[in-house]
């Protein structure tokens, strides 16, 4: 299984990536990401690698 990691201190908070998978995605009130849900299927990967390609200050990744 595959799982989110988050950079907090990258973060932004632009909230793309929550725009692309809110099931996985929201963002606090300090205005960083949360992870709601870190390891994921491959029926969600497409969704996951978009959200994650989505980020402008690269703040999300995948690990294996």
């Amino acid at each position: 299984m595959s799982i989110i990691k988050a950079d907090m201190d990258l973060c932004q908070g632009y909230a793309n990536c929550v725009m692309e998978a809110p099931k996985f995605f929201d963002i606090d009130d300090e205005g960083v990401v949360v992870v709601l849900q870190q390891e994921f299927g491959e029926d969600d990967r497409v969704r996951i690698e978009a959200a994650v390609r989505s980020c402008p200050v690269t703040a999300l990744r995948i690990e294996e």
